[in-house]
């Protein structure tokens, strides 16, 4: 019941709102109490009295113009409220958790998502929160409704005739027992069948993602297979879910079904010996329906409150998800010089070591280096080399294992990590675009920029002119991951996005890899500009493009091998020296060649 109550405490901003809810919905099901009432008057009143037919007959007319008037007027408005303000109740409270839901999930770590498959992540967020809706609709206001119905049932029957009411009620202690035994289980493989579906969601976002890849293998066979099983795999959760609820559906239902018959075989004896009207037998079986139909909603409210419990459990189980890297108490910004609004941008790695996991094997051993402000270092080296594991540790995406790594002399674990973020700027190899615009892809950098600096950085960036001649310029839809340009053209965007941040600290990796020419030739021009004047980090494979580097820092199995400008570790002829030769540019003289041109 823990879910339950962290639950409640979403709902409590809107206790007024259920109240008058409730209030409403206790108007809408009495009205109809009154018809059993209606029935007996007419039965036993009405049509056997000594009236004469046009008394009989003026009677009726007013009592139906009566009922014809609570069941127009009244009721409509009625129905209309309790279920706009039901749904207006549910529905706010579902945004705010997942608003909290989507906030919580912005600062989770990248273990948690190197960990767990986005499909999964989003199935918490949309599906098992929409499951928790019947909880609002049906445990906080139809719940109430049924057993407040159910009482004012009990009431007038009691007022009725008393031992016909403890006749209609002998099968109660039987339904409590039956819900208590089903509902356990039905809750756990309810919990069961939500996680199924949440590795089917996981399974099928990651091959939608990679449906060029499982095209250009001719892998559909293969894939439908392995969906197949997945599939197969919430399908018998899910029959085996039904199958419970089935069991559980036809107890209980049996059980309520036996009072009718109980009910009939005691008031046919009771009129057939005289103590009993025709009227109170009828009005009495009226009221049985009135008292039983809300005793089923229990049954199907207690099925849904299952699911939104599992579903609950399930939600407060992703946001008790702990925060690897935090604030630390008293954590502070960075200083910034009046004059440029930036920080100076010096970094320091002091004795860093780190790994990925405890008892993983460090990926970074000992790193030692101090990057000047202003300075352009590259970071070279084989693949696995832990130059990618160097530069994620700057921004805090993971921390380090030992050691401390400083910005202008502040250990960045001291730092917010908000404005230790905004100081850096990143281009990546592949850099994520958004399905917006143009004008909102750019503007991330800097959402608070005008429309003048925003066409400037991308200016700058050289993606200006390409943008205007996209089919509705700057408000173009650049589709999934900006899946509408090509890959110079997405680098550009990316580009201008840092621009418009103006960051003092900037970290290229493999910014102009597996592009053409052309499109190398305009990023290389715009990564100069976006470079001049801020400390800079590039990593990069093409050794080409980092010679004017004011230091090269050659990394080999999470150590640095060698430091130095690119002619002084050519000389050296050590590791730098044999990747630069493995990429065939050659002797030196060749080398200086492939640099004039």
């Amino acid at each position: 019941m823990s879910s339950v109550r962290r639950y409640l405490a979403f709902v409590m901003p809107y206790w007024k709102q259920i109240v008058l809810t409730i209030f409403i919905g206790i108007i809408k099901f009495s009205l109809p109490l009154l018809i059993p009432l209606i029935i007996k008057y007419v039965i036993d009143d009405l049509l056997p009295g000594a009236l004469p037919p046009g008394e009989k007959l003026n009677r009726l007319f007013w009592l139906m113009a009566g009922a014809f008037l609570i069941f127009t007027v009244v009721r409509v408005p009625v129905e209309y409220y309790r279920q706009y303000f039901a749904q207006w109740v549910s529905s706010r409270i579902l945004y705010d958790i997942r608003n909290q839901l989507f906030v919580h999930l912005q600062r989770l770590s990248m273990r948690y998502y190197n960990n767990h498959k986005v499909g999964e992540v989003i199935s918490r967020v949309i599906n098992d929160v929409e499951s928790t809706k019947s909880f609002i609709e049906t445990g906080l206001m139809n719940l109430w409704l049924d057993l407040i119905t159910i009482l004012l049932t009990v009431g007038v029957m009691l007022y009725m005739n008393v031992p016909l009411t403890m006749a209609a009620l002998l099968v109660f202690p039987l339904y409590g027992f039956s819900v208590k035994y089903f509902y356990k289980r039905l809750r756990e493989l309810t919990k069961e069948r939500s996680a199924a579906l949440a590795r089917l969601q996981g399974h099928l976002h990651e091959r939608v993602n990679g449906i060029s890849v499982v095209r250009s293998f001719a892998l559909e066979g293969y894939e439908e297979k392995q969906f197949a099983k997945v599939n197969d795999h919430f399908l018998q959760k899910a029959l085996a879910h039904t199958r419970w609820n089935a069991c559980t559906f036809s107890a209980v239902n049996t059980v309520t079904d036996i009072a009718p018959l109980l009910v009939i075989g005691y008031a046919g004896y009771e009129v057939i010996q005289g103590g009993l009207t025709v009227g109170t037998m009828v009005a009495f079986y009226a009221y049985l329906e009135r008292l039983y139909t809300p005793l089923r909603r229990l049954v199907n409210s207690s099925t849904t409150l299952t699911q939104s419990t599992a579903s609950m459990d399930r939600m407060f189980e992703f946001l008790d998800e702990q925060y690897d890297i935090t604030d630390r108490p008293g954590a502070v910004d960075l200083s910034v010089d009046p004059a440029t609004g930036r920080i100076r941008g010096e970094i320091r790695f002091e004795d860093v070591w780190f790994r990925y996991r405890e008892d993983g094997p460090y990926v970074l051993e000992g790193i030692n280096l101090t990057i000047q402000p202003g300075e352009t270092v590259a970071i070279v080296g084989m693949s696995g080399g832990g130059k990618s594991s160097l530069i994620s540790l700057l921004p805090r995406f993971w921390d380090v294992t030992s050691g401390r790594i400083t910005i202008d002399g502040v250990d960045i674990r001291d730092v917010k990590q908000q404005n230790l973020r905004s100081h850096i700027g990143m281009v990546l190899q592949d850099n994520i675009l958004f399905s917006e615009s143009a004008r909102t892809n750019i503007m991330m950098g800097n959402p608070d920029a005008t429309e003048a600096e925003m066409v400037a950085a991308a200016q700058a960036a050289n993606a200006h002119d390409f943008i205007c001649e996209l089919p509705e310029g700057y408000e173009t839809e650049l589709g999934e991951r900006g899946v509408k340009l090509s890959g110079g053209q997405k680098q550009r965007i990316a580009i201008a996005r840092v621009f418009l941040r103006d960051p003092a600290i900037l970290i290229l990796d493999e910014a102009t890899s597996a592009l053409d020419l052309e499109s190398e030739r305009l990023i290389q021009e715009s990564l100069a500009r976006l470079s001049k004047g801020r400390t800079t980090i590039i990593v990069a494979h093409r050794l080409s493009t980092i010679t004017h580097a004011d230091k090269i820092v050659v990394m080999k199995e999470g150590r640095i091998v060698e430091m130095g400008r690119h002619e002084e570790l050519l000389a050296l002829e050590g590791v730098y020296h044999t990747l630069w030769h493995v990429q065939d540019f050659g002797t030196p003289a060749e080398e200086a060649a492939v640099n004039g041109a």
